[in-house]
């Protein structure tokens, strides 16, 4: 058996899909070796090669992780989902109250012993999209009924998204958005939509009102409004607040067309998260804009093929899921190169599978471990038709 049957043979699912991921992984490398080296200059007195190798094994390990997810039958995440979601409600609520605070945002806890730090939300926020698909899979003879259905649902989104939304306004916002499109494709009724996004504005007024009052109840609220402000009135902001932009726009500038060359971006210097949250805009001063839309271009295949999925499933969990999940990652794709080109406010996402990370690259894996599972079920089940 050759190498590319045996791969074929082990890799069962969307072919195109793993290309993909594949594709991402080894452009994470390569961007990450260029981009790293300000985080090693203030680290490690610009040594690159510890942080290189800690990426190589995280992401490796990452590859395990989605192989590993793909043999396992998808059905087995709807079983999980419930507990999953209790077990994010109360991640969530420990983080609150003992999570650690990095970069004035307590988003973090620490695993004793072994002193492994995760983001509770990157845990949750899997968590949710799995328990909405296995909700709107199971109730779909009573999709429109208000008690039956919707209730069940709103809860959780409302009650997860808030309790993120206090340290991470962003992933908050993203993955409300995600369960709105979820349910609209679910057939979930229009009218009860409508009030479930009037509902999560009036919670945000709130949470704000609150934090601009109380600033110890809701910390964060001080950080939003002066994003907010930096980004509509960039004059009047101080040359600190503006710096990551200002240097991501100036990186962007310098590449041009066709960049200036794998390793001779000159911001990867001075751009403090250039390894991470602007990623993007070292890649697009490395390799021009030919490179930056060509990224783009295969988060866009990455979602269409998402759709094929969604068309091809007989079971409504495996699609919602599946939707779900391709949705999630290229909002986020596409918030993270927002933020790069200045259009939007700074988010503090990263881009999927290419950024620097740690355990926010796992949690990424395993969605498309799903994901894979996913593929392998509905080619299995086209093969057996044919």
């Amino acid at each position: 058996m050759n190498i590319s049957t045996r791969i074929a043979t082990e890799l069962r699912g969307d072919r195109v899909l793993w290309a993909i991921i594949i594709l991402l992984s080894m452009i994470s490398m390569v961007a990450v070796y260029s981009a790293v080296a300000n985080l090693a200059y203030r680290n490690s007195g610009g040594a690159v090669n510890g942080y290189i190798f800690k990426h190589a094994v995280i992401l490796g390990f990452g590859l395990i992780i989605v192989y590993v997810g793909h043999l396992l039958a998808y059905t087995k995440y709807s079983r999980w989902a419930p507990t999953m979601l209790i077990m994010a409600i109360v991640l969530l609520v420990l983080t609150q109250i003992f999570g650690s605070e990095i970069n004035g945002a307590k988003r973090w806890l620490t695993i004793p012993y072994i002193n492994l730090t995760f983001q509770s939300s990157d845990f949750a926020k899997l968590a949710l999209i799995l328990f909405v698909a296995r909700s709107i899979g199971s109730k779909q003879d009573v999709i429109k009924d208000f008690r039956e259905a919707f209730v069940p649902i709103i809860l959780p989104v409302l009650g997860i998204c808030l309790l993120i939304a206090l340290s991470d306004l962003s992933s908050a916002i993203m993955l409300f958005v995600v369960c709105i499109l979820m349910m609209i494709v679910g057939r979930v009724a229009m009218q009860y939509i409508l009030m479930l996004i009037l509902l999560g504005i009036s919670v945000f007024s709130l949470l704000v009102m609150v934090g601009s009052k109380y600033p110890g109840l809701v910390p964060r609220a001080a950080t939003w409004e002066k994003r907010i402000e930096t980004y509509f009135n960039p004059a009047a902001a101080k040359v600190d607040d503006r710096r990551q932009i200002t240097g991501a726009m100036v990186a962007i500038a310098n590449g041009g067309i066709v960049g200036v060359g794998p390793g001779n971006s000159t911001q990867r210097h001075t751009l403090y998260s250039a390894q991470s949250d602007f990623i993007y805009s070292i890649i697009v001063e490395e390799y021009g804009a030919v490179g930056g839309t060509l990224l783009v271009a295969i988060y866009l295949l990455l979602f269409f093929r998402v759709i094929r999925l969604v068309t091809r499933s007989s079971k409504a969990f495996g699609a919602m899921v599946a939707f779900g999940i391709g949705l999630s990652l290229l909002l986020q794709a596409f918030l993270n190169i927002a933020v790069n080109l200045d259009l939007l406010p700074v988010t503090g996402l990263t881009l999927p599978l290419v950024s620097m990370g740690g355990t926010s690259l796992l949690f990424t894996c395993i969605a498309l471990g799903i994901l894979m599972s996913v593929s392998k079920y509905i080619e299995a089940v086209n093969a057996d038709a044919t």
